[in-house]
């Protein structure tokens, strides 16, 4: 745990959303709102896409915590489904806010580094089809199943839609 003092301070003045969210979560699992937790939570709301321990911390900047805290914050985050690790193919572990619960999986280009989240409709059958396996393991004995799909390849030449492009520091 993180020896800090509890904060009444918000992550921001405008009052929003993912911070009640996240907040109440927190105050669920019986867990302080601490004054690095909130950093590093704005810092990830700042951030808007999934991103490295190192780039969450580098964006810290003076106002933040050392990197042992934010490695801490992190695993305890990642235990209460406050933010979802994935995955670059080199192996770097990237990590973004999970405010809605809703299943995402996305194609990230190996050439480009852009992330191109996967339709609706596809989103749900994989999602099923994992769900299922999940299933089928919980029967056969296993506890505490879960999964991490992850999905890589070369974007095409005139990709489909605006996609997200991860900055380079977020492949360290």
């Amino acid at each position: 745990m993180i020896a800090s003092t509890q904060t009444n301070a918000p992550i921001s003045d405008h009052g929003d959303e993912p911070v009640v969210i996240v907040t109440a979560r927190l105050k669920a699992a019986g867990l302080r709102i601490t004054r690095p937790r909130l950093t590093i939570l704005a810092a990830m709301l700042k951030l808007g896409q999934p991103a490295s321990i190192e780039v969450i911390h580098e964006d810290l900047g003076r106002r933040g915590c050392d990197l042992v805290t934010v490695y801490r914050c992190m695993a305890v985050f990642e235990e209460i489904g406050i933010v979802r690790r994935s995955y670059l193919h080199n192996g770097t572990a990237l990590f973004s806010l999970n405010v809605d619960d809703r299943p995402r999986y996305h194609v990230v280009s190996k050439t480009t580094k852009t992330v191109e989240a996967l339709d609706i409709e596809t989103t749900r059958e994989l999602h099923a089809a994992l769900l299922a396996i999940e299933t089928l393991l919980l029967a056969r004995g296993y506890t505490d199943v879960g999964h991490v799909a992850e999905f890589f390849g070369t974007a095409p030449a005139h990709p489909r839609q605006t996609n997200a492009v991860l900055p380079e520091s977020a492949v360290r």
